[in-house]
């Protein structure tokens, strides 16, 4: 399955999805039929994932695993083959070592990050729906894994995600960029917040940039999307224009500051030669980083 086309690119997670073949939830017979040929991904309840000496992640299938789908998450296809998720406390399975999402973007292939994605962003909603918000009692999965059903009250629970908006903010020629105080040194990236209820897209984009720096957005145009599995979010990327105002931070932000496309391909190239004094930006596999490289293009075009 494809993807429609983005005003991005270059981001992870997005690219060769799994078909995720919504009707085989429900039929347990051939979720059977599929498993001693299903590959099965492996994460640890932190979201690691099970890795071999090279990095790369376990290969393992469903007759390696032994035993049937049972509480196996049932992730879609590829091609003909059904792909899965398990915990690693459920599988009998040892690992040279577990390795971080995050950084594994940067070296697995597009469809393995996507799934492990897809996976890691189940695995934590599981992980936080053990119990019935409604009147506390205990959660089961059925549907493969996609259905949570509380024994006491019988709400049915689903699976969520949390939507962030991220905006590239510019100004005259500038691009407005932050940093928080637990990031790496000299890190910096564009602006981004939850969206509240009661809020359309747009309006958080504005209330988000306006209470980080207190620069006022003109307008907003909406250009793509990632989910961003760490742990559970969907990240809306937006451009903007903004107002001539001064970037004010008082706590959400360490900084904020306007920099020149100049400035920015001076960071870009950071990532091959560090002079070790300017500005470090987003990592590669992030819609913030497609969002700046996307701004920069259009300064320098």
């Amino acid at each position: 399955m494809s993807r429609l086309p983005s005003q991005l690119s270059g981001f992870a997670f997005v690219s060769e999805p799994l078909e995720r073949a919504d009707p085989l939830r429900d039929d347990a017979d051939a979720l059977s039929r599929l498993w001693p040929d299903a590959r099965i991904l492996v994460l640890d309840q932190d979201g690691t994932a099970l890795a071999g000496e090279d990095g790369q992640p376990l290969a393992l299938t469903g007759a390696q695993v032994g035993g049937g789908p049972g509480t196996a998450i049932f992730l879609g296809l590829r091609g003909q083959q059904a792909w899965f998720s398990m915990e690693a406390a459920a599988v009998d399975v040892t690992a040279p070592q577990r390795v971080d999402l995050r950084q594994s973007a940067l070296t697995w292939s597009a469809a393995d990050a996507s799934a492990f994605c897809y996976a890691r962003g189940m695995s934590y909603w599981q992980s936080r729906t053990r119990f019935c918000g409604v009147c506390g009692g205990g959660i089961t999965f059925s549907r493969s894994g996609f259905i949570g059903r509380c024994g006491q009250c019988n709400t049915e629970h689903y699976p969520r995600v949390d939507p962030a908006v991220i905006v590239a903010v510019e100004n005259q020629g500038r691009l407005l960029l932050g940093r928080q105080a637990n990031w790496a040194p000299r890190r910096y990236s564009v602006l981004a917040g939850f969206v509240e209820p009661g809020e359309s897209l747009e309006q958080t984009v504005v209330r988000e940039v306006f209470e980080e720096s207190r620069v006022r957005v003109r307008d907003c145009r909406y250009l793509g999307t990632q989910p961003w599995p760490f742990p559970g979010a969907l990240m809306l990327g937006f451009s903007a224009t903004a107002e001539d105002d001064v970037p004010t931070v008082d706590g959400e932000l360490e900084d904020a500051r306007w920099f020149t496309a100049e400035e920015v391909g001076a960071a870009l190239a950071r990532d091959v030669h560090d002079d070790g004094e300017g500005i470090r930006l987003s990592p590669p596999i992030s819609i913030s980083r497609s969002l700046i490289e996307h701004w920069y293009q259009q300064q320098v075009a």
